[in-house]
């Protein structure tokens, strides 16, 4: 496959800013898998699409303050992004500035925290490491790390997190979890469906573009997933007694996914009417694309993704690319927001 089939055209008007002033009064597109149709509809309906007995699954998350700024010896500029913590003072990070090189010595202002280079990886990619743990200094010296498309400062932090964010480690909103309210969430599951949590924390292939010409020749880089034995047997639950798994965002579609993988794994078959779920804490690399075979989600919640992008040939894999590419074209048409604090689909 080529990547330019994953293309498609947006102007920026359409690129969402800021967050709408109510979680769940953004808009919300209906795609049928099986007929293609289209319909429009407000995310605090999202109600009217599910069902008793369903499980709703919720990437709980938590977005770090994840970007620094500090400075050469030579007072240079530099910007650092944490992707994922490697042990106490290491991390991977994206590193912009000029010529920032294996031992460079990185300061920040107002502090005595000093980081290094310990390693040059591929492109801007590093591996720093602090004076000393920085986990309890983020607060303090850290920013919330908003996608390079927003281009206007939060003036809550706290709607770049979803309500029911829990575990800190991410560099990243799930961001198809933000039209989420609490008051939805109970009056959902008030019609008889379940909700069910996992985590995986988002790290480089949120920012990193794909640059190969062919699908197959992009490297998914890993990211750290858990869904514990409590929440797997919710779902299992839910599975055997005939309920549809609803994942909120690529991320925990990427979970259920691994996790139906290796209960698969452990039964040492590929029976295809067995989609239960097993429990696991580990990295992931799963790279979903068209052909693949989906296992456990039978319909997903996601936000509108950016052009040539790994999310959308995970979209594409679930409803076909051409009807995710029409389904893009019709929601320009009617004026949605894309993007992480634009407007979602709920394709099953």
């Amino acid at each position: 496959m080529n990547v330019a089939d994953f293309d498609y055209d947006l102007p920026p008007r359409f690129i969402a800013q800021t967050p709408l002033e109510r979680r769940d009064s953004s808009r919300l597109m209906r795609l049928d898998r099986a007929t293609g149709a289209i319909s429009h509809h407000v995310f605090s309906d999202i109600g009217d699409m599910l069902r008793p007995g369903d499980v709703l699954v919720l990437n709980n998350t938590r977005v770090i303050p994840a970007r620094l700024r500090a400075r050469k010896a030579t007072g240079g500029r530099v910007e650092i992004l944490l992707l994922k913590r490697l042990d106490e003072r290491r991390w991977n990070a994206l590193v912009g500035g000029r010529n920032i090189r294996e031992g460079a010595q990185l300061a920040f202002d107002g502090s005595d925290l000093t980081c290094s280079v310990a390693r040059e990886l591929d492109k801007a990619l590093r591996i720093i490491e602090f004076s000393r743990p920085v986990d309890g200094l983020l607060c303090d010296q850290g920013e919330m790390p908003l996608p390079p498309y927003i281009n206007l400062a939060l003036d809550d932090a706290e709607r770049y997190q979803t309500v029911y964010s829990a575990i800190d480690g991410s560099a990243a909103a799930p961001t198809a979890g933000l039209h989420f309210t609490r008051e939805l969430l109970d009056n959902i599951q008030r019609l008889g469906v379940r909700v069910a949590n996992c985590t995986l924390h988002i790290g480089l292939d949120t920012f990193q573009p794909v640059t190969a010409s062919r699908v197959e020749d992009h490297k998914i880089h890993s990211e750290f997933a858990s869904l514990n034995p409590e929440n797997a047997a919710v779902i299992n639950e839910s599975i055997r007694a005939g309920g549809r798994v609803i994942a909120v965002g690529t991320t925990s579609a990427r979970t259920l996914e691994t996790a139906a993988g290796l209960a698969g794994d452990k039964r040492g078959d590929d029976r295809r009417d067995d989609r239960a779920v097993a429990p696991f804490a580990d990295q992931t690399s799963l790279f979903i694309t068209p052909g693949y075979r989906w296992r456990a989600v039978d319909a997903l919640v996601t936000n509108f993704h950016l052009p040539r992008s790994t999310l959308l040939m995970m979209l594409s894999a679930f409803a076909g690319r051409v009807a995710i590419l029409r389904a893009y074209e019709s929601a320009k048409r009617a004026d949605y927001r894309f993007y992480s604090f634009g407007d979602a689909m709920f394709v099953g």
